[in-house]
């Protein structure tokens, strides 16, 4: 399987938070990059620095997890789709998202990331207490 790149985009550095985070379980990972809205910067800056980042990768092979659907890095990410450009695009991200993109990414095998990232929100007080019973 050719390697594939993740790009992680987000208000404030939470994507770099959790790149650290899935390194932390997974080892480092060469293919998940970050980019970050910053509080002093506007949507050309995030689209300047996302264009930047995604210089010289091929671009049928980029995903990219946002924080956050209809935010200005979602939005500015979503402007290139609909100019024409091929990436993939999901929001909502979190850390079971992105181990299972990891996930696929080792064992070689697609992979419904968007379900992962569902299925790992978990009311444990509210399995706890069905367990007690």
């Amino acid at each position: 399987m050719a390697d594939k790149e993740l790009i992680l985009i987000s208000h404030g550095k939470m994507a770099e938070g959790l790149k650290a985070s899935a390194e932390l379980i997974m080892g480092e990972q060469e293919h998940i990059h970050t980019v970050c809205l910053l509080p002093s910067e506007g949507p050309e800056d995030f689209k300047q620095k996302f264009e930047e980042a995604i210089a010289g990768m091929n671009i049928e092979d980029i995903t990219v997890f946002a924080d956050l659907m209809g935010g200005t890095p979602a939005n500015v990410v979503s402007r290139l789709i609909m100019s024409g450009q091929n990436i993939h695009l999901l929001s909502g991200m979190n850390l079971p998202l992105v181990i299972e993109w990891l996930n696929s990414q080792m064992n070689g095998i697609e992979s419904d990331y968007l379900t992962a990232g569902k299925a790992g929100m978990v009311d444990v007080t509210a399995m706890l207490a069905k367990m007690n019973k």
